[in-house]
């Protein structure tokens, strides 16, 4: 039977030196790998505590059997197929929905703290509303989703990615295609060592206190953050 509904989760597999480029300019290669496994390991384990399925999006595209070797075989895993991230991004919404979704949304995997009730209220308002984005503090976007009938490829074409203009330019597409869009609470990517601190701070006292990005971040306070760690 197939699932009604999909979340197309976008990773890099972990390697020394070509994950979390601005953390690594921070911390080093060493450092900035061992926490974009923690921020994998942590969202993989709110995906797999939700009722919704999921896929992993693996780049570089030939580097799954890597990736199911750390992780496991439980998954499921797929290329990431395109030239570019818009292209990229297209190809596994047109794969999903080619396949039966009915609905779909996109997420990356800079943002480990990202709780499944972020997703939950995505696909909710896939019932009144043909898309559905959320934007982050950098003006990218840190999830993006379509119902199948209202998936609108061009969304993704013409875009400077890795811009600040980037939300804004997707939410002037969706508008000038007519699509009705649910736009989610602003949230920040993980990107530096500054970046870290914010989500230490605002999670002492959360849930994801016990995560295992918080549980590095806290055993490495001195390396990671220095004096910018009070």
């Amino acid at each position: 039977m197939t699932d009604t509904l999909s979340i197309l989760l976008f990773v890099r597999t972990p390697e020394k030196g070509r994950v979390k480029s601005r953390l690594a300019a921070d911390l080093g290669d060493e450092m900035a790998l061992v926490i974009y496994k923690s921020f994998l390991l942590d969202i993989l384990a709110m995906l797999r505590n939700g009722p919704h399925p999921f896929t992993l999006c693996v780049y570089p595209p030939d580097s799954g059997e890597a990736l199911a070797d750390w992780l496991g075989p439980s998954f499921t895993y797929v290329a990431q197929e395109g030239n570019d991230l818009g292209e990229k991004m297209k190809n596994a919404f047109a794969r999903s929905f080619s396949g039966g979704t009915e609905k779909a949304v996109l997420i990356g995997s800079d943002i480990p703290d990202l709780a499944i009730a972020v997703i939950d209220e995505a696909f909710r308002s896939l019932d009144t509303c043909d898309a559905v984005i959320g934007p982050a503090s950098d003006g990218g976007y840190y999830l993006i989703g379509f119902r199948r009938d209202r998936f609108l490829p061009g969304v993704f074409e013409g875009i400077l990615w890795g811009t600040e203009s980037v939300f804004g330019k997707t939410l002037g597409l969706f508008h000038a295609a007519d699509l009705s869009v649910h736009v989610l609470p602003q949230r920040h990517d993980i990107d530096t060592a500054d970046d870290l601190q914010s989500l230490f701070a605002r999670n002492e006292h959360s849930a994801f206190r016990e995560s295992r990005t918080m549980s590095f971040i806290r055993e490495n306070k001195e390396h990671i953050l220095g004096h910018r760690f009070s």
